[in-house]
């Protein structure tokens, strides 16, 4: 088992001795989407492959935070946000807008990019650096803004 799945089996104990419903339920869909997809890898998970799940998790919970930010649910949107707040604690520290553009700029002359056709190379390279590390929606959007330039 993964030190991240652990971690979180043993966060789950403690949420469920303080009854802490909210981060009780996150906690048990983490290990379910975990249980899942180690089965679809027939393998156990690594500590990225839960990181992916992380991620795949909280992009859900913030598709459903813009529906109910447009529908003006204000209990719903607390509640995914807390829940985004819990599971972004188990990902590592998101890098800032610099750092990513740093890496990008590296990333560019390293595949010698210069047009938007070159995306898909520029993204091969920076997505095993930055995995778990930030938004891949908003790091494809800073690539088409270096690459359009």
């Amino acid at each position: 088992m993964s030190q991240l799945l652990a971690k979180i089996d043993a966060d789950l104990k403690e949420a469920l001795k303080n009854r802490d419903d909210i981060r009780v339920s996150v906690l048990r869909l983490i290990k379910a989407s975990a249980k899942n997809r180690s089965i679809d890898k027939q393998s156990p998970l690594s500590d990225e492959d839960v990181q992916s799940v992380l991620s795949t998790q909280i992009k859900q919970r913030k598709e459903s935070l813009e529906h109910y930010l447009k529908a003006g649910r204000e209990d719903l949107v607390k509640r995914e946000e807390r829940e985004i707040e819990l599971i972004s604690s188990y990902l590592p520290e998101q890098l800032t807008p610099d750092e990513i553009d740093s890496i990008l700029k590296d990333a560019i002359k390293e595949v010698g990019a210069n047009s938007a056709a070159d995306m898909g190379k520029v993204m091969k390279v920076i997505m095993p650096k930055i995995r778990g590390k930030a938004d891949g929606r908003y790091v494809n959007e800073r690539v088409k803004a270096f690459l359009s330039k």
